[in-house]
């Protein structure tokens, strides 16, 4: 076994685009590849790294046309990696092309798996393939596509065989880290956490969009840009770590303690003025830093120190509090009075440029008091030349121009003409401009050589000290990246407490155990909407009712009964207040769904292929700790099948015992009881939505409560009473198991009458006459009434 252990390896594929990471993995061990769909990272790729210290693969593949961003990082891995425990793993660049979407789909389709039967049709291939393995990750495929390459060229545990023999794949299997809870897209899409929406002004129509009616768009009370970030990242990684869950409940506890509302005011004020320092920092490295960037720059710096302040106030026992204490320096302070001392706020706004304050440089100073007091010495000069001028010269002046330096300009005259009537002795002729003639005299550049240029050299050397400046505060931009980093998590933590306490959240308790116990839970987007919300308890145990199926007429309120239950464990799992008067909430590893059905053109799958899809994720992943929704499965295809299919997955999940999920099923299937399709077992707890009759009008309760429906009261919608009566007759002979009668077809009585008509008719024709028009007869009588009958 310890051999075997040694022999193992693991070859890991990585791309890195637009935010976005994709990594597949080959494991030599059990010859499976795993595979973790498109999630997002940030730059400094600490999901990456998390992954490969809990992967330790021995080479990492990526491609040639990388960003810097993960080009470093794999650079400094290979450099760092072999003084830690996650060993030195070789980096191996294969061209962009070996990675391409489309040549990455055919290498997967084309290749013969052993977990495929061989008598399956290629399009058969494709859709089992494609409920395994998730086509709508566009990076992740083109990892996985670059792995495959990888592995044929270094035939990896098939070194010593045939050419003919590739590597063995055993299985694919999605990858999830320890603490994240496992969603795919289909489940964020149904439950609503985030959805875009057109930007509804004109100018941004062609690339603006803006977050619509969403959890992420009502929780997001966030102050500054980088919380707003903060918390969409929170989101896409729901944790199961209950320490780090704990602690940002601690810190919502204690803003939600009415003594604590000032503070709250404070920080929020604090916020609103953190800036982008990391565009910022980036300018100052490139030395494109603008007047506003300073501005800025400074108002964060002093918001920090603010934010410092008042976190030194709160008590230590909450770790956050402990940290922005600790983390935010003196170096805060330090960046602030440069900045004051040095940046001229008013004169760089005047003049659109950096400008430094008085008494930070003598020799600045000095220039710009020559450059002040300029205009009076000018007007001196420029009277002491005009009386060296011919006297037909009634005026001039001395002017200043950066780049060029001090020339004497004299109106031009009616007997300038021509160019060589410019020329006047003792003077340079420079240029003519707005009917002004500039020239160079002795005193001119007699100025030239004892000012300057004044200008130029003021911006010189201002530009200098604001490099200087720059590198100062690059130097200590290690405090600024910090104050980002926890100014977001304050910031994320504050909108989830005001958003509590405006709506009367309560705090969610974590156990060990499996199952949930929530009192009156309530759906934190639908009961913005409705004038009135009525809760509902969801109880779930760990041995007992973990599958609940759930009945009731249509818009009975089963579908949001579903999503309340998921968003109230999933705003559990970020370490938000959850919509309920109580909530206890057991370890969760994943949710699941099958609510709606997410069509595309693209896919090339059918609706309901679409719905097998997403339940063969749930009964493939899930676990005895995963959350399953099903709300009507089986509806898209011939009845009896897809009651079948629900009846065969739920059973499925009976026989695993104590280990199945908890699974919530909605459906309409009422057959699925009345038939006795499952086993009577303490596994299953049936619920159906309270309503009452009261003559023709069906009343919703919107209350769950134990029991079964056997209705689903369909035809209590909006459409004629012809037709809902029809359809009522229909419904009750087919549940009878009698025939149905058409009522658009004659009886048999009314086809005799009909028939002795014609005949009756045809009797009394008098043959013998000439004018009677047979013809005319059988087009007019005999052959409507034909048709008719039959």
């Amino acid at each position: 076994e310890q051999e075997d252990q040694e022999c193992s390896e693991t070859h890991m594929s990585v791309l890195w685009y637009a935010g976005q990471l994709a990594i597949t993995y080959y494991d030599t061990e059990d010859c499976s590849v795993y595979f973790m769909p498109d999630i997002p990272d940030n730059e400094d790729l600490k999901l990456l790294h998390k992954v490969i210290g809990e992967v330790n693969p021995q080479c990492i593949v990526t491609s040639a046309k990388q960003d810097q961003n993960i080009a470093e990082f794999l650079t400094n891995l290979t450099a760092t990696a072999g003084d830690k425990d996650i060993g030195k793993p070789e980096i191996v660049l294969f061209p962009n092309i070996d990675f391409g979407l489309e040549v990455s789909k055919q290498r997967i389709l084309s290749r013969q798996f052993p977990f495929i039967p061989s008598h399956m049709t290629a399009t058969e291939k494709i859709l089992y393939l494609s409920s395994i393995i998730p086509f709508e990750s566009p990076l992740m495929i083109r990892a996985l596509g670059g792995l495959l390459k990888f592995l044929d060229r270094r035939r990896v545990g098939v070194e010593l065989e045939e050419s003919t023999i590739a590597v063995p794949i055993l299985a694919f299997k999605k990858f999830v880290l320890s603490d994240i809870v496992n969603m795919d897209q289909d489940t964020y899409c149904v439950l609503q956490i985030f959805k875009s929406d057109i930007h509804p002004s004109v100018y941004k129509l062609s690339s603006g969009l803006k977050e619509g009616f969403s959890l992420y768009g009502i929780l997001n009370r966030c102050r500054c840009k980088w919380g707003a970030k903060l918390l969409r990242l929170w989101l896409t990684r729901p944790t199961r770590n209950l320490t780090e869950l704990n602690k940002r409940l601690d810190v919502i506890h204690f803003f939600l303690l009415a003594q604590n509302h000032e503070t709250v005011l404070t920080l929020q004020g604090c916020l609103k003025n953190i800036k982008n320092v990391p565009l910022i920092l980036k300018r100052m490295t490139l030395s494109h830093t603008k007047v506003s960037d300073w501005q800025a720059l400074y108002k964060t710096v002093y918001s920090a120190v603010c934010l410092r302040d008042t976190c030194r106030s709160l008590p230590n026992t909450i770790e956050l509090f402990q940290t922005i204490s600790r983390v935010f320096t003196d170096d805060l302070h330090y960046i602030a009075s440069l900045i004051s001392k040095v940046v001229d706020f008013e004169g760089s706004i005047s003049e659109n440029r950096f400008t430094v304050r008085p008494n930070v440089d003598p020799t600045i100073d000095e220039k710009k008091r020559k450059l002040m007091g300029l205009s009076d010495f000018l007007t001196e000069v420029a009277r002491k030349e005009l009386e060296t001028l011919d006297n037909h010269i009634p005026s001039c002046c001395v002017i200043y121009i950066p780049l060029i330096g001090f020339l004497l300009s004299i109106p031009r005259l009616p007997t300038m003409v021509d160019k060589s009537d410019f020329e006047i002795e003792g003077l340079d002729f420079m240029f003519l401009s707005e009917d002004k003639l500039h020239y160079r005299s002795a005193r001119t550049k007699e100025l030239d050589s004892l000012l300057g240029d004044l200008h130029c050299e003021i911006r010189d050397q201002e530009t200098l000290i604001m490099h200087q400046l720059q590198t100062k505060i690059l130097e200590k931009s290690e405090v600024l990246n910090s104050v980002i980093e926890y100014t977001a998590h304050l910031d994320v933590l504050l909108a989830l407490a005001v958003m509590a306490r405006e709506n009367g959240y309560c705090r969610p308790h974590f156990t060990h155990h499996h199952g949930f116990h929530i009192k009156d839970g309530r759906h934190p987007l639908m009961e913005l909407c409705a004038k009135t919300f009525v809760a509902n308890p969801v109880n779930s145990g760990e041995a007992t009712r973990r599958i609940k199926i759930i009945t009731g007429p249509n818009s009975s309120g089963k579908s949001v009964y579903l999503k309340q239950v998921g968003l109230i464990v999933f705003m559990s799992l970020i370490g938000s207040y959850v919509p309920a008067a109580e909530a206890e909430i057991g370890v969760i590893d994943g949710i699941y769904t099958r609510i709606h059905s997410r069509e595309s053109v693209s896919v090339g799958l059918s609706t309901f292929m679409i719905d097998l899809n997403q339940v063969a994720k749930a009964v493939n992943n899930a676990t005895e700790r995963s959350l399953v929704l099903i709300d009507e499965f089986g509806k898209g295809t011939n009845t009896l099948d897809g009651l079948s299919l629900l009846a065969a997955v739920l059973r499925y999940w009976i026989s695993q015992g104590t280990q199945c999920p908890q699974v919530f099923v909605s459906t309409n299937f009422h057959s699925l009881m009345q038939l006795e399709l499952l086993p009577d077992t303490p596994l299953l707890e049936y619920l159906t939505m309270e309503t009452h009759q009261d003559g023709d009008e069906l009343i919703f309760f919107y209350q769950i409560k134990q029991g079964m429906s056997t209705v689903s009261h369909a035809a209590n919608i909006g459409m004629p009473a012809k037709i809902i009566e029809r359809g009522v007759e229909v419904s009750e002979l087919i549940r009878n198991g009698k025939a149905i009668k058409r009522i658009d077809h004659p009886s048999k009585g009314d086809r005799m009458e009909k028939c002795k008509s014609v005949v009756e008719k045809f009797l009394h024709l008098d043959l013998d006459d000439p004018q009677v028009d047979l013809e005319e007869f059988m087009r007019k009588e005999v052959l409507p009434s034909a048709a008719s009958v039959l």
